[in-house]
């Protein structure tokens, strides 16, 4: 075997391995005995950090409850319903599903009270199915098993005599296990799915359901975590260029760079070097101050605080703080002791410990300017939920921020091309104090949609925007003024061209109070589907809802098939479809040019019979469309997370990255267009 083959089946044991570590919901399953003949099945669920669990009390047309299903039930009666005890769920209500649901993090506990019938004879098997979901991904309601019989009955367990021996009937009815075995292969799965089916084409079975694990694999990802840590990486680049431009950075500039020739004036190598390792040490301070950040939430906290609603309305609260600040009402300003402390201990030192502490100093100094910016760039570092985010952030924002100082004490005759500093800093500070009012409301809107608040509606965070960015242009046109702005006797261009960008910005926005898409931005704006008023709604009609038979029609049509896995339950799949699949252009693509499948994998409809399958060394009952559809996921891409878009050629094999949650039109454009193309050539 080549080392490329090696390689490749490596990577296909890592994936299954993915595959088969989603469990987000642990179930540990035990029998209490109640008194009277009566017994409760307990079950107690451990769930993930960052992941939520419904409810089992569901209103009809809400998610996916948690609920239990009887296989066997021998020698017991069932008394009661299905419900949870102790800790109560979380209520709130779901703008999505316009319902209040009911919620568990962490961990819930379920019983079942049962009366026992008959000692001997007592038997019961099934299975608890729940669905979970964190801020972009819901898992599949999968079936846990359990199976107790006379034997595990508590031995303090007592029936009275004269008890009925009569067995209750089973909650579901069973199939013979010559059913089971006839259906206990791929092929087997398919024909059941496509008994109803009235497609006039065969269809290969067999090939459609052959996994295509490496395949997907072998064209990468559109939405790896390197891709946002490349995002933060930028951010912090312009952040950290903008912090130049504030009015307390700007200055330090000629005056860091003239202590760096009278101290080297006999040596030009010295001074490189001492730049050098100034620059080094700014950007190692910053770094070091993102890994705090980390230490302090930890890795898995920062997966959580993008859809936390009390650390969104902290962020939220710190960003206005900010954002005053930057408009002139009063500086945040660390404490003079801590400036004079770490100034002495470079008049103390040589070298390059100086350096650092003169490095340092510059970070103390410049904080009332650097600060928000600091802190609205670690807050949205920490939202990406990826440990090293703060880090790569402040990477970013070093890097940039000692640029001008390394180059221009290497050629310090670039200073005379400066400007000088004037009340244009003071504007520089403003602008970006509106830029972090309006950024703001992002994390307003997080808070408002998690507890379903409904105060920052979609029109109402547009109003917001428009009067920010309004107000942004009239004060670069000189028709307002704050504390430290002098009079404005002209308008210079560049900053006529801002204004007229704002102004302009700020029109564009307007039609969206009647729902217009507004692209550019549809990521950042709450859902369409929070908008009071809407001119025209547009609705995506779903083509198939059954494998086989769209893999059919798509091969008689000649067109691909755009396979998408979501659920009833799952909001994020509603929110794709709300703000992305019925945008004009991503709508006009899948009716021209696809043929569209949706598989919902918390589907409740039960199979004509049960089939069983050999799943990672366990038995795997699939009982229900759902679980049918949640086994393709699973067993054909290597994912089980919804939503997840693939887009197949006639035999099955993908064509593009596989696409998740990412309200993104033009990432869902192109995603289209990749599968479309590949699938002309």
């Amino acid at each position: 075997m080549n080392k490329r083959k090696i390689f490749t089946s490596v990577l296909f044991l890592f994936a299954l391995l993915q595959v088969y570590s989603q469990n987000v919901i642990d179930w540990k399953y035990s029998i209490q005995d109640k008194g009277n003949g009566e017994i409760e099945l307990v079950a107690n669920a451990t769930i993930e950090s960052g992941w939520h669990m419904y409810d089992s009390e569901i209103p009809d047309g809400g998610p996916f409850p948690t609920a239990i299903d009887f296989d066997v039930l021998e020698g017991a009666e069932l008394i009661g319903k299905f419900q949870s005890v102790g800790k109560k769920a979380v209520v709130k209500f779901d703008e999505v599903f316009n319902m209040n649901i009911g919620t568990y993090d962490n961990d819930a506990k379920f019983v079942q009270r049962l009366k026992v019938t008959n000692k001997d004879n007592f038997k019961i098997e099934g299975d608890i199915r729940a669905q979970a979901c964190d801020d972009s991904n819901c898992t599949p309601p999968l079936p846990v098993d359990f199976a107790f019989s006379s034997k595990d009955l508590p031995s303090t367990l007592t029936v009275a005599a004269g008890t009925s021996t009569t067995e209750a009937i089973p909650a579901t009815k069973l199939v013979p296990a010559q059913d089971i075995e006839d259906n206990n292969t791929e092929v087997g799965i398919a024909e059941e799915a496509s008994k109803s089916s009235t497609v006039s084409d065969p269809v290969d079975s067999d090939v459609l359901w052959t996994p295509v694990i490496e395949e997907i694999n072998s064209f990468g990802s559109q939405h790896e975590a390197g891709s946002s840590l490349w995002s933060i990486f930028l951010k912090g680049l312009i952040w950290g260029f903008a912090a130049l431009l504030t009015p307390c950075v700007w200055p330090m500039i000629p005056i860091t760079v003239s202590f760096f020739l009278n101290r080297n004036k006999k040596s030009r190598k010295k001074a490189f070097t001492d730049a050098t390792v100034y620059g080094v040490s700014i950007i190692i301070i910053y770094v070091v101050l993102g890994l705090i950040i980390t230490a302090i939430f930890g890795a898995s906290a920062l997966n959580n605080i993008a859809t936390s609603a009390v650390f969104n309305l902290i962020f939220f609260a710190l960003l206005i703080v900010f954002a005053i600040s930057f408009l002139g009402a009063f500086e945040i300003v660390l404490p003079s002791s801590w400036t004079n402390k770490v100034d002495s201990k470079v008049d103390s030192t040589s070298g390059m410990i100086s350096l650092f502490f003169m490095a340092f100093t510059l970070a103390l100094v410049s904080f009332s300017c650097t600060g928000p910016i600091i802190g609205w760039l670690l807050v949205e570092a920490a939202t990406q939920g990826t440990m090293l985010s703060p880090a790569i952030g402040m990477l970013g924002f070093a890097i940039a921020l000692s640029i001008p100082f390394t180059l221009f004490a290497i050629f310090p005759s670039w200073l005379k091309t400066l400007p000088k500093s004037g009340s244009w800093l003071n504007s520089v500070k403003v602008v970006l104090g509106f830029i972090v009012l309006a950024v703001s409301m992002k994390f307003l809107s997080v808070a408002d949609l998690t507890n379903g608040w409904g105060i920052l509606n979609r029109d109402v965070f547009l109003v917001i925007w428009i009067v920010i960015f309004a107000i942004l242009g009239f004060y670069l046109l000189g028709k307002i003024k704050f504390q430290g702005d002098s009079d404005l006797p002209h308008v210079g261009t560049f900053r006529l061209f801002l204004a007229i960008f704002a102004l302009s910005f700020s029109v564009y926005l307007v039609p969206g109070l009647w729902g217009a898409p507004l692209k550019p931005i549809s990521s950042i704006l709450p859902p369409l589907s929070t908008q009071d008023f809407k001119l025209n709604e547009v609705t995506l009609a779903t083509v198939y809802d059954d494998y086989e038979e769209g893999m059919a029609a798509a091969a008689k049509s000649g067109k691909p098939a755009l396979v998408a896995f979501a659920g009833h339950g799952c909001v994020n799949c509603h929110k794709m479809d709300a703000t992305v699949l019925i945008e004009e252009q991503v709508k006009g693509l899948i009716d021209n040019d696809f043929i569209y499948i949706t598989l919902m994998t918390d589907e409740r409809t039960k199979l004509p019979s049960i089939i069983e399958k050999d799943e990672n060394g366990k038995t795997t009952k699939l009982k229900t469309i759902g679980d049918k559809w949640s086994y393709l996921q699973r067993s054909k891409f290597g994912a089980q997370s919804q939503p997840y878009y693939v887009i197949l050629d006639h035999q099955g094999k993908p064509l593009a990255p596989a696409h998740a949650y990412d309200e993104s039109v033009p990432n869902y454009i192109t995603f289209l267009e990749t599968g479309l193309r590949n699938f002309n050539k």
